[in-house]
């Protein structure tokens, strides 16, 4: 019984105990207080987003048949160090030494920085540009056959072109009939072009319309320069009758076309006597109003110049200018400037050279051509040529005032020029400003004016020139020194003439045996052989180079 009062007791003491209720409490005082609040946390949202906005999760990869055939590379590949590489080698192209790019490329191979297949492309196009087909074949062969990297269509068609060229059309269709049956993609229309000019050119212009004809079956669209080779071609054989034919199926096919065509047959006109029909050809082209690029208005251009016809022609090129409206159409360019620019200098119109240089169109929209370093060594050139240095120095210096930089051929022009004038500190004024930009000095241009400018006592400048030429890479080629050192020597300077050759070891440069055997004759005749000779046993035995300044990189 006493048990069951205690469990009572228990239970009433238990109901008595109060309930506490928690109550929550808020961030915010107000409403207007938090919405602030999360406006603010959008705001920084939009400005630092979070990291899985900016890095998505990665994708499984997608599986790759390892049957297909590799693609060539993409613009995106032309990035970081591959970027720096190909303009490394665009800038020697530029300088004219094809040696050298064409040796940068080829190691490059063998890094870890290989070449795209864009910088290839680059080397291989100079090399036929330079007529050096053998080695622009070599340079195919070496990278896309034996180095594994992929060609692309311009690859093929600098192949193709370069075998055409050489008279080899029927390896040119050999590789065209190894890209329809191999590569990932179509030949293009710059394919067609070179074959068809290959085989006209080889007196196969049968063969080069059934080629035309494939192109159409292929689905490929009427190239207008296609179509105007076999017209070109069949008009050399004075068959107007089946150029007319051609050029009524390409107008058939296309509304517009590239007047080009036009100016080929004004061009056949012309060398016939007869002017009547070149300008009826011409003038139905102007009827029909079409917007021509610069590549054929230059083309029209020339055939009238040639021809006499120069009133037409500054019609013409008044008419260019005022349809130049960038960004929405170019109507001229540096060519086309170039062109009436020359022509004024044959006629001796010198001011009005510079006034057409300087020449815009009179309509409201029309806007000055921003002239590019090539126009402006055109007319460079051309005042140097006719001793007009004065005229060519203004030039020089608005071409430095511009966001553009003189190139190889803008020093080298000016340097001859003042070298033939006599004005010898002024082209190691130049030479010297040349070196500094970090320009490429190649050896044939080099040598010639060190040798000019030691015959006229300037073998000290000489050498100092050269010593900041040896800290830039690619480093100057041996023959240089050579020529340098000797005028050294030539005027008793040979301490310095040693010093120069201690950064030829230094560089690693090579030094040739003419060389080798001048310095230890002319040294052993001051007595000073062994010297000489223990320097120059160095490279042999291995020169550990003495620490020196970090060397500015070369600028692309």
């Amino acid at each position: 019984m006493s048990l069951c009062r205690l469990l009572l007791r228990s239970l009433r003491r238990s109901s008595t105990v109060p309930i506490s209720v928690t109550v929550r409490s808020f961030a915010f005082s107000s409403a207007e207080e938090a919405a602030a609040e999360r406006r603010r946390r959008k705001r920084r949202l939009r400005i630092e987003p979070p990291l899985n906005a900016i890095r998505p999760p990665p994708q499984q990869a997608q599986w790759r048949d390892p049957n297909a055939p590799r693609l060539p590379d993409s613009t995106s590949a032309l990035v970081g160090p591959r970027l720096s590489l190909h303009n490394r080698v665009q800038s020697l192209i530029r300088a004219g030494d094809l040696d050298a790019a064409s040796a940068i490329a080829r190691h490059s191979v063998f890094s870890v920085t290989r070449p795209t297949v864009f910088t290839c492309n680059a080397i291989i196009a100079a090399m036929y540009r330079a007529k050096r087909y053998n080695e622009a074949i070599a340079l195919f062969h070496f990278f896309f056959n034996q180095s594994n990297i992929v060609p692309n269509i311009v690859s093929y068609n600098n192949f193709i072109n370069t075998h055409c060229d050489e008279g080899r059309v029927d390896v040119a269709l050999e590789v065209y009939r190894h890209i329809i049956a191999n590569a990932p993609f179509s030949p293009s229309p710059v394919t067609y072009r070179h074959l068809t000019k290959g085989l006209i050119n080889a007196g196969r212009i049968d063969e080069a319309v059934v080629l035309l004809r494939e192109m159409l079956n292929k689905g490929h669209g009427a190239d207008s320069l296609v179509f105007n080779n076999l017209i070109s071609g069949f008009l050399e054989l004075g068959n107007l009758e089946k150029a007319n034919v051609l050029f009524d199926e390409l107008k058939e096919r296309c509304l517009v076309y590239d007047g080009v065509v036009h100016a080929t047959y004004m061009e056949w006109f012309f060398n016939k006597g007869r002017d009547k029909e070149a300008m009826d050809s011409y003038k139905s082209l102007m009827d029909r109003q079409f917007r021509m690029t610069p590549a054929t208005c230059n083309v029209l251009l020339e055939v009238l110049l040639k021809h006499g016809k120069k009133t037409q022609a500054w019609s013409l090129f008044d008419q260019m200018l005022d349809n130049h409206t960038p960004p929405n159409f170019q109507a001229v360019n540096s060519d086309t400037f170039n062109i009436m620019v020359n022509e004024c200098f044959e006629l001796g119109k010198f001011d009005e050279a510079l006034a057409t240089f300087k020449k815009v169109g009179t309509k409201p929209n029309s806007k000055p051509f921003a002239m590019d370093v090539a126009g402006y060594n055109n007319i460079i050139a051309r005042f140097c040529e006719n001793g007009m240095l004065s005229e060519a120095e203004t030039l020089f210096e608005e071409l430095c005032s511009k966001s553009l930089s003189p190139d190889v051929p803008t020093h080298r022009t000016l340097i001859d020029a003042y070298l033939r004038m006599g004005r010898i500190n002024d082209a190691l004024r130049v030479m010297n400003r040349m070196v500094d930009a970090g320009l490429r000095v190649v050896a044939s241009f080099g040598n010639r004016v060190f040798d000019e400018l030691i015959k006229n006592g300037k073998a000290i400048d000489c050498a100092q020139v050269l010593s900041k030429m040896g800290e830039k890479d690619p480093k100057p080629d041996p023959t240089c020194y050579e020529v340098v050192i000797k005028g050294l020597c030539a005027e008793g300077l040979l301490d310095k003439s040693r010093e120069l050759l201690d950064e030829v070891m230094r560089y690693g440069v090579g030094v040739t045996s003419a060389l080798r055997e001048f310095m230890i004759e002319v040294f052993k005749n001051a007595g000073r052989g062994e010297e000489i000779e223990r320097l120059l046993d160095m490279s042999r035995l291995g020169y550990c180079p003495r620490p020196s300044a970090p060397r500015p990189t070369y600028r692309p």
